[in-house]
């Protein structure tokens, strides 16, 4: 996943910095090609881009098992448990019950000031206080994620997303170069099953889980011939460590997210396309929000009603953003206008729109935003 600058930030005001840098990928770039592999635009990022804070492409795993650790290390093994799932809520006079079903199959109820529902797409909490609300939408679009250890790419630090919308391929490498020259590198095909899914509101082929495996005849026919100056697609995704399918799945956003004591944070609020790497941040940035809140609001459902004015608009308005494709918009620009490549981008557009279109996407989703976090 990629960590845009802004998060980072609320990570190194805890002093993960070092730690999570010695394991990620600083991204340098974000380049937008055509199918072909031709530049359409570049977009820097991070420290490139002069921000205080770099941009870090990291394995999920390893910095979800950094947080683990941190926690465990800073609260106490005792107050990180594992083996237990919250399946309900109740509200009481001075905080809210949560019952739980343990891993054994039995069930226990744990009072608590405070419940936040962080609990993902398929958000228990998220469904007991909206019932009717039914599955995921699905927008028509399938994907596969796989790694594999290859020779870098251009500078080995750029991310790039190349196609159109009804075929991509995003990549971008999320470990730093190993001793023997390879890196880990994480790739995405986007591949479109159904176009009148556009938008969401599609009933997906699968369950949106991250164990499903996939297979190569779903992707060569569409990428196999994908062969770049800088990078062979058919050949990168051969190699593959693993694959994954799942389909592109959010859901429509919600009028408010907390009901008394307990609120949502992260997918469980806002389950938004993946797109403009958006999905991590944005989780970070809520629990940044929430504890501000806290620390700023002696009532607690105060401050549950601060941090949701300060986040719910922005993750609604990512959303929209993202089913209207976000970023990857500037992709069919050039698709619709060049489709079989071109000499130079200033041939097809203006360069000018490019830029404009970004930098409107960036700030509507918080990138300029800068946070001064407290000292660890």
């Amino acid at each position: 996943i990629n960590l845009l600058p802004h998060a980072v930030s609320v990570l190194a005001g805890l002093g993960l910095l070092p730690a999570l840098e010695a394991m990620a990928v600083p991204t340098r770039a974000l380049v937008f090609a055509n199918r072909h592999g031709q530049t359409i635009y570049e977009d820097l990022r991070g420290l490139a881009a002069g921000s205080s804070h770099p941009q870090l492409s990291i394995h999920r795993g390893h910095l979800q098992m950094r947080l683990w650790n941190e926690a465990v290390q800073r609260l106490g093994p005792a107050q990180v448990r594992t083996g237990e799932r919250v399946v309900a809520a109740r509200e009481t006079p001075n905080g809210a019950v949560a019952e739980i079903l343990h891993a054994d199959g039995t069930r226990s109820e744990r009072a608590c000031d405070i419940l936040v529902g962080a609990d993902g797409i398929h958000s228990a909490l998220r469904q007991q206080f909206h019932p009717d609300e039914g599955a995921p939408r699905w927008n028509g679009m399938m994907m596969w994620r796989g790694t594999t250890l290859a020779r870098p790419f251009l500078d080995g630090r750029t991310m790039v997303q190349a196609g159109h919308r009804r075929a991509k391929f995003v990549v971008y490498p999320i470990e730093p170069v190993r001793p023997d020259g390879l890196q880990r590198i994480n790739w995405i095909c986007d591949r479109r099953l159904r176009e009148d899914g556009f938008g969401g509101g599609l009933t997906a082929p699968s369950r949106e889980d991250w164990s499903q495996p996939g297979s190569l005849d779903d992707l060569l026919p569409t990428f196999g011939s994908w062969h770049f100056d800088w990078l062979d697609v058919p050949g990168l995704i051969r190699a593959a460590e693993q694959i994954l399918e799942w389909p592109m799945v959010d859901r429509d956003p919600l009028p408010r997210w907390r009901h008394g004591h307990t609120t949502l944070l992260g997918d469980a609020a806002h389950p938004m396309y993946p797109i403009g790497s958006n999905g991590a941040t944005q989780a970070i940035l809520d629990a940044a929000a929430l504890a501000d809140a806290l620390d700023a609001h002696a009532s607690i459902t105060a401050a549950l009603d601060a941090y949701e004015a300060a986040r719910l608009p922005m993750t609604r308005e990512i959303v929209a953003m993202n089913r209207r494709e976000g970023l990857d918009a500037i992709l069919d620009m050039v698709e619709e206008a060049a489709p079989e490549g071109f000499a130079r981008i200033e041939d097809v557009t203006d360069p000018k729109v490019l830029a404009e279109w970004v930098q409107a996407y960036k700030k509507a989703a918080g990138h300029q935003l800068a946070r001064n976090p407290a000292a660890p």
